[in-house]
């Protein structure tokens, strides 16, 4: 590709991991490479697995577990600190045509990460390789460099009903 464009799927709704992995089937499926880096994220959902199915796709978890319901702890500050290092490398090298930052924005909201050194990545990054973004809360900047930016909005939802989280629908 000539020119790698930046994506970002935020909003409240369900779908922007799932959106970003449909953008990695359609990749590899052209014959491109695909890197996933997976902020705040340890336990292997589903879609991680493709990576065991279809070449051309390397998963990378930078989480220990959820902490949504807690207090992050230094091991997940040093977690995705460290994932962030190793996503600039990717980006830079070129290696890969397309990059999924998944919950890259939450990993920004809660300091994990530095906006600031997150836009350096990505500004530095080879400008062939396709980059896409997905959390909530996804900050202005990320908006400001972004290409396309789509906000997934929930209008309802079956977990108001007490339905919990589904195998091979929901992770």
């Amino acid at each position: 590709m000539e020119k790698g464009y930046i994506h970002l799927y935020t909003g409240n709704g369900q779908g922007k991991t799932t959106a970003a992995f449909g953008m990695a089937l359609r990749a590899v499926m052209s014959g491109r490479t695909v890197f996933v880096g997976q902020f705040v994220k340890g336990m292997v959902y589903n879609e991680a697995r493709c990576a065991e199915f279809l070449p051309g796709i390397v998963i990378k978890q930078f989480g220990s577990d959820c902490f949504i319901h807690r207090r992050p702890e230094e091991k997940d500050v040093e977690l995705a600190r460290a994932g962030l290092n190793e996503v600039a490398a990717v980006l830079h090298s070129g290696d890969f045509d397309v990059v999924i930052l998944d919950e890259l924005t939450i990993a920004i909201y809660y300091h994990l990460v530095s906006e600031e050194k997150v836009l350096e990545v990505i500004k530095d990054r080879d400008p062939r390789v396709e980059v896409i973004i997905t959390g909530r809360y996804a900050q202005q900047s990320l908006i400001d460099i972004a290409d396309l930016v789509s906000e997934i909005t929930e209008v309802k939802h079956y977990y108001q009903k007490g339905v919990l989280s589904r195998d091979g629908f929901d992770h």
